[in-house]
């Protein structure tokens, strides 16, 4: 038994793997498995443990893989996007770096404690936090040829898996993850196994589409040999994923430093949008989440017209936005916005370049795609029907109650 962030954790009897889908709206698995693509998933649905959960909240990438493998919110990791504005040095950074945590990891205490632990993910920008203090392989399809067992835990992954490194906007990029995981388990030997994907395929196609069956269709079959393989597994996902358009299909994006620009004058606020990565063909770094700097003086204005704005469904001060969302208090603005269902946020239209979108945009970062899948392949009795499951729950039911 292990103790981490105030969560005690069974060690696991059986090999536990626990996958990140990224962006799997639960429609996507809905949609393959009523075509009858997805034979496995269909089977644990019935016979194992089938739930909707909410993700954390900005329901961007990093805060959720991190919220998975530490069992806690961001008010207690720290991530609370994949990018922050650093007051301490007064720049805009990546949270790519493991000095942004401030929690220990699952992943690391199992090590620890004796288990062997593997984590494969589709980008590089989470291995490193992923892999924190973490002893055991770590890796990430994108830098799947540059391993070392120094570095990695392990050397020649692409002989291991048979696969070239994928384009990082393919979904072969997740693909190779399913792969490595599969391969990892039959020659390794993992007690615990992370597989976090890339939701390339999510920011192009909906849930149904065919190009979006296919990817479920492959992700069932890697399922079938994870199962085969006797392991306990959960699936769920960092967010969900929506369309962000207007009725000609063209982003439906209010642009919020253009418009405090208006309102109050130039210079006299910061927009921060959490979702900036550098793989701007997914998205165009729009999303459904910002967060704003500004003078003590500006804010209720600035509110007030924000929550006038077609399209805003959310502006909260600091400390009711740390509140309600979990967030660390010190790493978001003087304001919190949150857009609707089918609009992002920008901050200028000059600071967008939108030429490489394909349309219709997709994307992320609101309470709108809050609800993820959490599904085993095991049934657990007795659940509590009026718990509110969350995505970071996927280890506790895995080794605390799956096994």
């Amino acid at each position: 038994m292990v103790t981490v962030n105030g969560r005690s954790y069974a060690a696991p009897r059986q090999p536990t793997v626990v996958i990140c889908v990224d962006g799997c709206e639960p429609d996507y698995i809905a949609q393959a498995v009523a075509t009858g693509l997805m034979p496995t998933m269909r089977r644990w649905l019935r016979d194992g443990t089938a739930l909707i959960a909410d993700c954390v909240v900005p329901s961007f990438t990093n805060p959720n893989n991190l919220s998975i493998v530490t069992g806690a919110p961001p008010s207690v990791h720290g991530i609370c996007g994949n990018y922050l504005f650093d007051t301490a040095t007064g720049t805009e950074v990546m949270m790519n770096d493991p000095k942004w945590l401030r929690a220990p990891t699952l992943l690391a205490a199992l090590a620890d404690d004796g288990a062997t632990v593997a984590v494969v993910t589709a980008k590089d920008k989470l291995r490193r936090l992923l892999g924190h203090k973490m002893r055991g392989i770590c890796f990430s399809s994108e830098q799947a040829d540059q391993v070392t067992e120094a570095d990695n835990g392990i050397s020649d992954v692409l002989p291991l898996v048979g696969m070239p490194v994928p384009d990082v906007y393919s979904a072969e990029l997740s693909e190779f993850v399913f792969a490595a995981g599969v391969k990892l388990l039959a020659t390794r030997r993992p007690d615990v196994l992370y597989l976090s994907t890339t939701d390339y395929v999510q920011h192009k196609h909906a849930p149904g589409d065919p190009d979006a069956n296919r990817f479920y269709a492959m992700f069932d079959r890697y399922l079938t040999e994870l199962d085969a393989a006797g392991a306990v597994i959960a699936v769920t996902a960092d967010h969900g994923m929506n369309a962000k358009v207007r009725l000609d299909a063209s982003p439906n994006v209010i642009y919020l430093q253009d418009a405090i620009d208006a309102w109050l004058g130039a210079g006299r606020s910061r927009v921060i949008l959490p979702i900036t990565d550098p793989y701007v063909v997914h998205h165009g770094a729009l999303g459904s989440f910002a967060t704003i700097y500004m003078p003590a003086d500006a804010i209720d204005e600035a509110r007030r017209r924000l929550v006038a704005t077609p399209g805003i469904e959310v502006v909260l001060p600091r400390d009711e936005a740390a509140a309600r969302f979990e967030l660390p208090a010190d790493r978001i603005g003087d304001l919190v916005v949150v857009s609707e269902r089918s609009v992002v946020l920008g901050t200028s239209v000059s600071r967008h370049d939108l030429s490489q979108l394909e349309l219709p945009l997709r994307s992320h970062g609101g309470i709108s795609e809050q609800r993820v899948p959490l599904v085993l392949n095991r049934r657990i009795e007795a659940l509590d029907a009026r718990r509110r499951w969350r995505n970071f729950d996927a280890f506790e039911l895995a080794l605390n109650h799956a096994q």
